[in-house]
């Protein structure tokens, strides 16, 4: 999302990101066309999807939650495919695209919705034109979108999802296989995950000093996972787990939890979930009880850093200031070369002074997902081949790879960033990479 300084600038962009080989009312489904070359792609007629941007041959669809606390991020990731694809006229090598963003949550829940994502997916699934799909935002719907996809072979890439069981195994049963029905992966994604995000909020919380922690999860994929991958690191780099338990984001408060785990003396609390999960009435409990985050410290994953655990209706307002979180990736105001060009003509473009944490990765999703495209016959089945192992160099991100699991190679640093209640926003506190040896102690044992 930035302003075109010039047809140049855009053209060398292309270029770094290169291939190398190796919502109205519901007005019925939409089951037509098959896209190819010298055809239209049918629009996705249904409520959960806007109106098509772009024309083209084949559609290109984004699943993100549009609704609640997520609104703000999903908003300027949806921009920033947008104009990836604007970027490059809508066209991928000799293949056209139309682009349609679609909404994976509800007004009632405030964000991703089970039977929305599984209803989505069917309809991805049913209208042959879509020849890929990014997203999805949060790990719980990729699980279910994911399998309806495979039956299919259209490729699902995510900028954003960060549960390990998705790719690799986890010592849940059945992951990551029973994702796969046909047994030929046609999900990736270009974030790192969280037994990595695990290991170094662990390591993290050593660093500043933390020898008690209460672990505490919001009962969803994402947050009960990274909750166990942070308990795993706490314990073998000798901190002591003083408690793990679960919040209900349904409750109107948390002050009889806070009171229990006051009682247990913890030097910090980490937060394994989601701001939407009524994170922000419970960071203000916490603060209430046990006082500000500068003395029992509150340390929290990718969940929590968006600027609507800090500002707006539903946050932590003032209690988040001082709290520690983390984001599977570098942040905005350190990307390099063809990130630091993308973040300037977004702020420029959009009049924006923040960009959020997973903007850059929709970008370069998109990059992604037109590359595979561009080198393909046509099907879905080819896009869906060539997204693994591609390569990306000097890329919005940098350089790095897309392995055979789905999961990036060359690229797993992650952002620590501090509350400052008075900007509304994370502020920068370091970049730090996961400590392989400790990732592989913590992955795959249960």
């Amino acid at each position: 999302m930035r302003v075109v300084g010039s047809r140049a600038v855009l053209a060398a962009a292309a270029l770094a990101l290169s291939f190398a080989a190796a919502c109205g009312s519901d007005s019925g489904s939409s089951s037509g066309g098959t896209g190819g070359s010298g055809g239209s792609a049918t629009p996705l007629n249904i409520s959960t999807c806007g109106a098509p941007s772009g024309s083209g041959q084949f559609t290109v669809v984004s699943d993100l939650p549009l609704q609640g606390a997520s609104k703000l991020q999903t908003d300027q990731m949806v921009k920033a495919i947008d104009y990836v694809l604007k970027q490059h006229d809508y066209k991928a090598g000799k293949y056209t695209v139309q682009y349609q963003s679609c909404d994976d949550s509800t007004q009632q829940a405030g964000k991703w919705d089970a039977a929305t994502c599984t209803s989505n997916a069917n309809e991805y699934a049913r209208n042959q034109s879509v020849i890929g799909v990014i997203g999805t935002f949060n790990s719980g719907c990729a699980e279910l979108e994911v399998p309806v996809l495979n039956r299919v072979s259209t490729a699902m890439i995510s900028p954003a999802n960060t549960w390990p069981g998705l790719t690799i195994k986890s010592g849940l049963p059945g992951e990551p296989d029973k994702y796969y029905p046909t047994g030929t992966r046609n999900y990736a994604r270009v974030v790192a995950v969280d037994n990595s995000q695990g290991a170094v909020d662990a390591t993290f919380a050593k660093s500043i000093g933390v020898k008690r922690v209460y672990v505490l999860n919001d009962k969803e994929a994402y947050g009960l996972g990274v909750a166990n991958y942070f308990k795993k690191a706490a314990e073998k780099l000798g901190l002591q787990v003083v408690g793990f338990d679960a919040w209900d984001g349904k409750q109107p408060n948390y002050q009889s939890l806070m009171q229990k785990i006051k009682a247990t003396n913890p030097d910090a609390i980490f937060l394994g979930g989601l701001i939407c999960s009524n994170g922000g009435q419970l960071i203000k409990d916490k603060v209430a009880v046990l006082g500000a985050n500068t003395g029992v410290k509150l340390i929290a994953p990718d969940g929590f850093f968006i600027s609507s655990t800090l500002t707006g209706s539903g946050s932590a307002g003032a209690a988040g200031q001082g709290m520690y979180v983390s984001n599977a990736g570098v942040p905005a105001d350190k990307l390099v070369g063809a990130g630091k060009t993308f973040i300037d003509q977004f702020k420029a473009k959009y009049g924006v002074t923040t960009v959020q944490p997973y903007t850059a990765y929709a970008a370069q999703t998109a990059q992604v997902l037109l590359n595979a495209i561009a080198a393909s016959d046509g099907t879905r089945a080819s896009v869906t081949k060539n997204v693994f192992g591609m390569k990306i160099t000097n890329g919005i991100l940098g350089t790095f790879q897309i392995g055979n699991e789905g999961d990036i190679i060359g690229q797993q640093q992650f952002t620590i960033g501090i509350g400052n209640s008075k900007s509304g926003e994370f502020d920068t506190y370091q970049v730090v990479n996961p400590d392989p040896a400790l990732v592989a102690k913590i992955t795959g044992s249960g």
